[in-house]
């Protein structure tokens, strides 16, 4: 198994080629071949159903309105900020996932210095928004002996055709102990940082995600080498990390699991290529001489 130092793909060597896979418009592409593979995020956000964002962003909707009535009413009477204000409720749901994602990202490079050994950047453990995650995260990482092995290690499988980017491997006694399985137990984790403690914020398809990455047959280090997959175990882990507390939540990722996500890659592509042909343009009855007369 490779070691901290040596996997993870967000910095190449200063020298030589970059060789690691990079995601780009929902493929990787494998240097120095023609292969391309689908980025299983995009293969989930594409196939995998999703009824909660409906309500969510109904919810969010309506929680703006009622927030801003008065704002409303106001402009409902006024044509040159109705519009404005129409488009503020409807874009509503957008500035929330992408609040939500400029949080989540910095709790991933926050993790990544972590696993790397490197400092924790001082603006992140300053910062009253990031600076409750990174508190928590590291209580994560004591309280339950965490051993990193990789971290944002691209990892593809050639057959299937797809590729990913994997939070992270590692071991952890504590948790080998509780599902029973060997101390040295080699686990993919994945951190979530939306939703509340006990109530949402990890979904099933994070374990259709592990289980892709479960059945990867390569991996990328850092200096480009192209290795096979480490074997790891059925059970993955998603740390849901929030600024009130961390929950270690046990995701099955095996190959049943695994099975689904293929279905989910099939709906997928019929997103992708099928349904543009699937509908027609409406016929029309033939012209003939009786019609026509």
């Amino acid at each position: 198994m490779t070691t901290t130092v040596q996997a993870g793909a967000s910095t190449a060597p200063a020298a030589g080629p970059d060789r690691i896979p990079r995601p780009s418009q929902g493929w990787y592409r494998v240097p120095g071949t023609d292969i391309k593979l689908r980025r299983v995020t995009t293969i989930l956000s594409q196939g995998f159903p999703k009824p909660q964002l409906v309500f969510w962003a109904a919810n969010l909707t309506a929680q703006d309105a009622m927030a801003t009535l008065p704002t409303l009413v106001s402009a409902s009477l006024r044509p040159a900020e109705r519009e404005a204000a129409y488009d503020r409720l409807r874009k509503g749901h957008i500035r929330k996932k992408d609040e939500r994602a400029a949080i989540g990202s910095a709790v991933h490079d926050v993790i990544e210095a972590h696993v790397l050994g490197q400092p924790i950047p001082e603006s992140f453990l300053t910062d009253d928004e990031i600076a409750p995650f990174v508190d928590n995260f590291l209580r994560f990482v004591t309280e339950w002996e965490i051993e990193f092995e990789a971290s944002e290690m691209v990892v593809g499988n050639l057959t299937d055709g797809w590729a990913g980017t994997l939070d992270y491997l590692f071991r952890s006694r504590p948790i080998a102990a509780v599902l029973r399985v060997p101390a040295d137990t080699l686990f993919v984790g994945d951190t979530k940082t939306g939703g509340e403690l006990d109530e949402k914020g990890v979904y099933p398809e994070a374990g259709a995600q592990m289980s892709a990455y479960r059945r990867a047959e390569v991996a990328w280090l850092r200096d480009g080498t192209q290795i096979p997959m480490p074997r790891v175990h059925d059970v993955g882990i998603v740390l849901h990390l929030r600024p009130e507390g961390y929950r270690p939540m046990p995701l099955k990722c095996g190959d049943d699991v695994y099975e689904a996500f293929r279905h989910v890659q099939a709906l997928a592509e019929f997103q992708r290529v099928l349904a543009k042909s699937v509908v027609g343009e409406a016929l029309t009855l033939p012209i003939t001489e009786e019609r026509a007369a």
